[in-house]
Order: structure tokens, then sequence, then C-alpha cells
């Protein structure tokens, strides 16, 4: 029997429902480069969950894309992006903004995330114009890189700030299904339409083959934008797989929240199993990522039969281990992670010599 993934929120293909759809309208004939009745429909249908409903919508195939075409198109070369330290484009896109020559400015994260007194920082460090980079794009992810989730009142704060100082805030959302399923998110997609300049729409984590939906509500950072994606390798011919994907995810099933809920769902009963056993989280569990802090004798033991990440060592015999739950993932799997910690934890209890009686 193969080890079941806990690695990611990847490692299955696509929801049924998507597969069926593909295969349906497989012979159909559509226009090509996104311009499909598909991925038409799929815009309106986002739209709809949105306060500006002329928000200009782009599909493309990748969360690194997205980052790329996005960041690239916005700005200017000698401006730079305010990123947290552990932020995705800074730790896991192997320098990919770097590369197409833009500076990121990092600051330390606060529960992985920026805080108005973080971007200031950084601003304030970096103005000694024209010799430093300018600081132009507020990158943040929602939800980071340790699963936790901004709050309305964060993003409101953070929002007010970058138009207060001009910046563009960009919001990285390859896990936006489980930050708005997430049982503390008090935030709607209108709301991040509301407060952001740009952000994306992760497929890829919530049942998709692949596909990211880049929205961006301002129309001047949105012109010529179709220009970028094109340069940067982005417009598939047969654009219609990405629309059509969203098509089914935004549809009347209300498919793109209900998996994200499922996969939220398993990891809290994750969480809480892994709590029960006496074991601390390294971070807060408010999407579908759980960080346990674990003995390595036991990691080594659930290797075994599970796969995962080590995240990082935390002393001499623990590490945080990163734990993510799925659209797919099954409960009596999650289930049989915490009983496999449970035994463990018992059988290594009683391997301890016990204290005499006095």
């Amino acid at each position: 029997m193969s080890n079941y993934s806990f690695l990611d929120d990847y490692s299955e293909g696509a929801h049924p429902q998507i597969l069926q759809a593909l295969t349906a309208t497989n012979s159909v004939q559509q226009a090509p480069y996104g311009d499909d009745a598909y991925s038409l429909e799929a815009k309106a249908r986002i739209r709809s969950h949105l306060a500006n409903t002329d928000c200009a919508i782009f599909f493309v195939a990748s969360g690194t894309l997205a980052n790329i075409v996005t960041i690239g198109s916005f700005l200017r070369p000698h401006e730079a992006v305010i990123a947290a330290a552990s932020g995705h484009i800074v730790v896991r896109e192997t320098g990919a903004i770097e590369a197409i020559g833009h500076k990121i400015i990092t600051v330390p994260p606060v529960d992985g995330k920026l805080t108005p007194y973080s971007i200031r920082t950084a601003l304030e460090a970096n103005a000694h114009f024209p010799h430093m980079a300018k600081p132009r794009l507020v990158y943040i992810s929602n939800a980071t890189e340790i699963g936790t989730i901004y709050s309305k009142a964060e993003l409101q704060a953070i929002s007010d700030l970058c138009r207060e100082r001009d910046l563009i805030l960009f919001m990285d959302g390859a896990r936006l299904g489980a930050a708005l399923a997430g049982h503390k998110n008090d935030l709607t997609l209108a709301d991040i339409a509301l407060l952001t300049d740009a952000f994306w729409i992760g497929g890829t984590k919530v049942g998709a083959l692949l596909g990211e939906a880049i929205v961006i509500p301002d129309p001047s950072l949105a012109k010529d934008f179709a220009f970028h994606i094109k340069q940067r390798g982005g417009l598939l011919a047969k654009g219609r797989i990405l629309g059509l994907q969203f098509h089914e995810l935004f549809g009347p099933t209300n498919l793109f929240f209900n998996l994200a809920r499922h996969s939220t769902a398993m990891a809290d009963k994750l969480a809480a199993g892994i709590a029960k056993g006496g074991y601390e989280l390294a971070a807060d569990t408010e999407t579908n990522q759980v960080f346990p802090i674990l003995p390595n004798a036991l990691i080594e033991s659930l290797n075994k039969f599970f796969a995962f990440y080590v995240w990082e060592k935390r002393d001499e015999h623990r590490s945080v281990i990163r734990l993510v739950t799925s659209w797919a993932t099954e409960e009596a799997q999650v289930d049989r992670l915490v009983e496999a910690i449970s035994s463990w934890t018992a059988s290594a209890a009683n391997l301890q010599p016990t204290m005499p009686l006095s």
C-alpha cells in the first residue's frame, strides 16, 4: 500500500465534475486564446461574486505565472515589491520576480502576514531616491505560507495605507478558497475586490486540473494586460481548458466553495485530533494546512505510512511537519493518521520507566 499523501492539495488530478465537463465539451469547436464561450461565461460567474462587475479577469495556467505576469505588468523597471520574508514569491518561486528585474524588499512577518507597521518600516528604509529601488507594490497572500488568513479589518488597514501612499496592493490567492472557507474568515470575494488593486483565485488547489483566475478591478492596471500574458508565454491557444474549469467551479453547484470547505473541515479535524493527543501546533490551523510539532521518532514512524513535508527543525528531538488537506482528502485517512499518532504516543509512554513508589 502506498503512503497516503498529505504533502499538498494538488496530489490528485481534478474533481469528477470538471473532468466530465471537459469530456462532454471536447468535440465542441470554440474560439481560441480565451475567447471561447466557456471562458466568457466563467468570467461572468466570477463577477457575480464581486461588488465591481466591470473587473477584468484573465486565466493563466499556474500561480508562479500569475505572480510574474501581474507584478511584471504593474511595475516599471526601477520599482520594487514589499513582501513578508516568508512570502511565497520570496521563498518558493526560485527568484522569479528578481529574474524579471524587480527587487523584493522583505520584512518580518507577524503570524505569516504583513502589517501596516511593517509596510511603513519598509517605506522608510527604502526612501533614498533615486539611489534605491522605489517601493511600489505590496504583495500579500491569503492564505499565507503558514496557513493563516487576513481578517477584513487587517486587509482594510493595509488597503488604506496603500491608497494613502500610492502603493499597489496585490493578493496571491493560491489558497484563497481555503482562506474563504476558514472558520475564522470574515472576508468575501467582493470585499477583496474592493480592498485590493488585483488578486487571483487559485483553481489548481481547489479541484481544477490547473488554472488561476487573475482579477483586476482597476481598469488602468488592466490595460494591455493580455499583451503581458502573451509575452510571458501564458496565453494558451486552447484557453477553453482553463475557462471551462472555472465555469464549473463557479457554477450553480458552488463547487469552488464546497470543495474548499471540505479541505478546511478535514484540516480542522486533523488539528483537533493532534491537539487531543497532547501535541502543540506551530501555527493556528485557520485553513487547510496543519503544522504540528512532533518528536522526530514519531515523524520517522509516520513516514512509513504517510507522505508530508518536514517543515523545520524545532530542537534536537522535535520538528515541525506540514500536513495539507485537499478537496479530495478522505476522512478515513485523517482518522488513520490521528490514530497512528495516538498509538505511537501510547506505546512510547508504556516504554518509559515509572518512578518507584516511596
